[in-house]
């Protein structure tokens, strides 16, 4: 019996093969799940590692920020590398980085293994993040490309939400996260361990799937790269479809450079690349990650209880996935410009609500925020609104643009920068959350996210295109 590869089938029939299209996108938005997944399983490990490197409270925060540095040198240098290996190819290498990543963190012995594990991890991550919304990208029919790009925001949430989950469950079997689990082995590093089965299935599957035909067209290798558009479009759609695709390029045909970014007429970085730049970092200025990443310690600081902030997050989760839902329905609909302008009005409205529900709070002997029984539901509320708006905008479709916005001969290199951006803010804004909370509060510190939220809007306005219906050889720089 002969085994079926799905990058080497016979060329399909002449309509586009959206069922292979879809399958193989869903292979990429794997690295999505797995980018959820590995930053969510962070959170039910912070006592294990305390305990087990015996560290203080800063050296415990740069075990669990630690892997945001490897995103962002992994996306950096994933648009480049991809640029010169190929998209499916720097997929396979971050399939492989969770695979070491997830082993290493579990059976790391000392705090400096475990930051070097996790920083791989961290390096697979950033490049799943900017590689998975571009391999999309570049195999999908405009007409749907929004909707498939947008499913990597879903795989990005059920990653989050399965790690809360297996973590829930795996110190719940163990009694504590701290204590021994299976082979003598605690709780929390099996919690680690548990990334090992969807990193496997994200090497095997990627195995089976063609590399990107733009790459191909861009490396010279026009045979290999007309079969994959044949296998995608169908016949007579594919040619046409490679024609077009050598036309954008031939007006500027060498190997992709990172000097491709300047603009040779005014010798200054393209403007498409600072909107890039613009997108990626707003995302994270609007304070996302404080939800992420101190929702419990959030909630628990207006005066919840432990057990109503747990609640409270697992409410955001399910709200998130809904949102994103919600926008896969509309996004080739109404577009993406529109979707992050009222994403923006939602959520300078919602942190403006959040911020004078926290601006009426007193604080009790312990130093807790104790607000009203009204502010306390006007905050939960708008916080809750907050995060539908988010991922109803900004959070799917900064990735769908970014996948698609920059021309073929930039797309790697714009990716990379941007991936920069988006990553280094995000570290930056986790980092500094705790220092804003005990500098100025957490009503000037959510004043400044709804500000960040409001400049979004004018930004969105005046500078973002719209990129809905657009092919890829459209693009403009």
């Amino acid at each position: 019996m002969s085994s079926v590869n799905l990058s080497d089938q016979a060329a399909a029939p002449e309509s586009p093969n959206t069922r292979f299209i879809v399958l193989i996108s869903l292979v990429a938005t794997l690295g999505g799940f797995l980018f959820g997944f590995d930053s969510g399983v962070i959170n039910g490990t912070v006592d294990g590692l305390r305990l087990a490197f015996d560290s203080d409270s800063v050296g415990t925060g740069f075990n669990v920020a630690s892997m945001l540095l490897g995103c962002a040198v992994g996306a950096f240098f994933a648009g480049r590398l991809a640029d010169l290996y190929g998209r499916r190819t720097l997929l396979i290498v971050a399939a492989v980085l969770f695979l070491v990543s997830a082993w290493g963190s579990g059976i790391a012995g000392t705090s400096l293994e475990f930051v070097i594990y996790r920083v791989l991890g961290g390096l697979a991550v950033g490049a799943a993040s900017v590689m998975a919304p571009a391999y999309i990208a570049e195999v999908s029919a405009a007409h749907y490309r929004g909707r498939l790009a947008t499913v990597q925001q879903i795989a990005i949430i059920c990653g989050l939400f399965l790690a809360f989950l297996s973590n829930y469950l795996l110190a719940k079997i163990a009694g504590a996260s701290i204590r021994p689990l299976w082979l003598g082995f605690e709780a929390w590093r099996w919690m680690f361990w548990m990334e090992i089965a969807p990193a496997a299935l994200f090497l095997g599957a990627l195995l089976f799937i063609p590399e990107s035909p733009r790459f191909l067209v861009v490396k010279g290798r026009r045979e290999r790269a007309l079969a994959v558009l044949r296998r995608l479009y169908g016949q007579g759609a594919g040619t046409t479809k490679l024609a077009e695709i050598e036309a954008s390029l031939a007006a500027d045909h060498h190997r992709p450079r990172f000097s491709d970014l300047i603009a040779k007429a005014t010798g200054k970085v393209r403007p498409i690349v600072w909107v890039g730049i613009g997108l990626a970092t707003f995302q994270q200025l609007v304070g996302i990650n404080v939800v992420f990443y101190y929702g419990a310690v959030l909630w628990q600081a207006v005066g919840f209880s432990e057990n109503d902030a747990l609640l409270i997050n697992v409410l955001s989760g399910a709200l998130s996935i809904g949102a994103c839902l919600l926008t896969v329905a509309l996004i080739d609909k109404v577009g993406r410009k529109p979707l992050l302008w009222i994403g923006s009005v939602g959520m300078a409205i919602s942190l403006g609500l959040v911020t004078i529900a926290f601006s009426t709070g007193t604080l009790d002997a312990g130093n807790r925020l104790q607000l009203s029984d009204a502010m306390g539901v006007l905050a939960l509320v708008a916080a809750n609104v907050y995060v539908i708006f988010f991922n109803l905008s900004w959070g799917p479709v900064m990735w769908v643009m970014l996948g698609e916005m920059f021309p073929n001969q930039i797309r790697g290199s714009g990716l990379a920068v941007a991936g920069l951006f988006q990553w280094g803010s995000n570290f930056a804004i986790t980092m500094t959350f705790p220092v804003m909370l005990a500098g100025i509060g957490l009503a000037a510190t959510y004043g400044f996210y709804a500000f960040a939220a409001v400049v979004s809007i004018f930004f969105v306005l005046r500078y973002v295109h719209e990129t809905r219906g657009r092919e890829l050889e459209q693009m403009e720089g």
